[in-house]
């Protein structure tokens, strides 16, 4: 996975910096073929603009967009949001791919 932090008219601390990296190594949790993560923190009017921009093998790319006056409370929410995206994707991936009630009793007939 392609990690990419970079911020704009803000200075980046370590401490910043170490969290979004873990959260992003707990986006894995979700077993997702996720290839490329960029996350874009900029000075906005009303605050922080914080943009991560996931993108999934085949999937459509994930973009979560959060601003806020405080750096960190945007990071969090952005986070959240991520994590929520990423769970519904997974849902709907696993649900999509699990075997329906029909196909079971059709074996349960067969094994018969």
């Amino acid at each position: 996975m392609n990690v990419q932090i970079r911020s704009k008219e803000i200075k980046l601390t370590q401490h910043l910096n170490d969290h979004i990296a873990l959260a992003i190594e707990n986006f894995k949790r979700y077993h997702l073929d996720i290839t490329t993560v960029n996350v874009m923190i900029t000075k906005e009017k009303k605050g922080v603009g914080v943009e991560f921009d996931m993108h999934i093998a085949h999937a459509q790319p994930v973009v979560i967009s959060d601003v806020d006056e405080d750096i960190d409370t945007a990071i969090d929410m952005a986070i959240e949001r991520a994590n929520k995206a990423l769970r519904r994707l997974h849902d709907k991936v696993k649900d999509h791919h699990a075997t329906s009630l029909r196909e079971i009793e059709l074996v349960e007939e067969a094994a018969e």
